[in-house]
């Protein structure tokens, strides 16, 4: 059996954060500004899996209005999430995501992102893609005013369906 889940997260690009996305730290003078670390990437990741798998999503498992994840590691909850998936019976396959902003560049961190979500979700790097669209000036985003990343993943399984 096999499910597809799909994902998707913004926050806004604030002087003095750091810019973590895709759990590596971007050189950028703003960075995404959440209860957590921000990471919009991996927040979209999260919510794919936990869609496909049928797991409470990600504002479910971390409240932002708990205190015990203030400042989290997205890695670490993208990591807790991936532990809930297998337990769950659901193997990942790939997941696919596309980041967009006029915020921090994308395309020079692309391998290390593939690299870091691929050892997150234990797969091979090359069952994730990443890409970084420009938001061409238009909408709430722009002018580096944010970041908004979406996330497809496709789940396997060996039970019936």
């Amino acid at each position: 059996m096999m499910r597809v889940g799909i994902g998707f997260d913004v926050h806004r690009l604030e002087p003095g954060r750091p810019c973590i996305l895709g759990g590596i730290e971007l050189p950028h003078a703003t960075g995404p500004a959440g209860h957590s670390d921000g990471d919009a990437v991996l927040h979209a990741v999260i919510d794919a899996l936990t869609g496909a798998a049928g797991l409470p999503d990600i504002g479910t498992l971390f409240p932002d209005d708990d205190a015990a994840w203030k400042d989290a590691d997205s890695a670490a909850l993208l990591e807790e999430v991936v532990e809930r998936v297998r337990s769950a019976g659901w193997r990942v396959e790939n997941v696919d995501v596309v980041i967009a902003t006029e915020g921090p560049r994308i395309a020079p961190a692309r391998e290390a992102m593939r690299e870091r979500i691929a050892a997150l979700l234990g797969i091979a790097s090359d069952a994730v893609n990443v890409k970084g669209k420009s938001l061409e000036g238009l909408g709430a985003l722009a002018d580096g005013a944010g970041v908004a990343a979406q996330a497809v993943c496709l789940l396997s399984s060996d039970q019936p369906a």
